[in-house]
């Protein structure tokens, strides 16, 4: 088995997992933080950046706004998908009513959309409230 580069959604380091320890607890080598983090954090654009460009696991992306019925409808739903998908992909959230730039950048025209990013590209791109059954099943489809 090989190893994934991963970057800490804490600190941006890049960091290399071998794969039987995705899902065994694995740290940051800088600052300690999970590298697969029990719920979806909140990230800056500047991490979700180097996630994107550089994770050899699929990144899936939350875009979502504190004043949004449907998005925090979801987010339950998006945290529990996280934990079933722990070493198979990466779930996260980004803000976009505090990074409004961002979600431009990103083209979102409604929220809450998911994008999901593989091997530095985006590879497919959801918008919608969905249940926890519904995230994994897109999360796992072919792109």
């Amino acid at each position: 088995m090989g190893a994934k580069t991963l970057t800490c959604l804490s600190c941006a380091q890049l960091n290399r997992v071998p794969e039987e320890k995705l899902t065994a607890g694995a740290k940051c080598g800088t600052c300690g933080a999970a590298l697969i983090p029990d719920a979806p954090l909140d990230i800056d654009p500047a991490i979700l950046q180097k996630a994107a460009k550089n994770d050899d696991l699929p990144l899936v992306v939350d875009f979502w706004a504190p004043w949004c019925g449907p998005c925090r409808m979801m987010a339950p739903e998006f945290s529990k998908a996280s934990k079933k998908l722990a070493g198979k992909a990466r779930l996260v959230k980004l803000n976009t009513q505090d990074h409004q730039s961002t979600g431009a950048r990103y083209r979102i025209r409604g929220i809450p959309t998911m994008v999901a990013f593989e091997r530095g590209r985006e590879s497919k791109r959801q918008s919608g409230a969905l249940s926890e059954g519904q995230i994994i099943g897109w999360v796992k489809s072919p792109a």
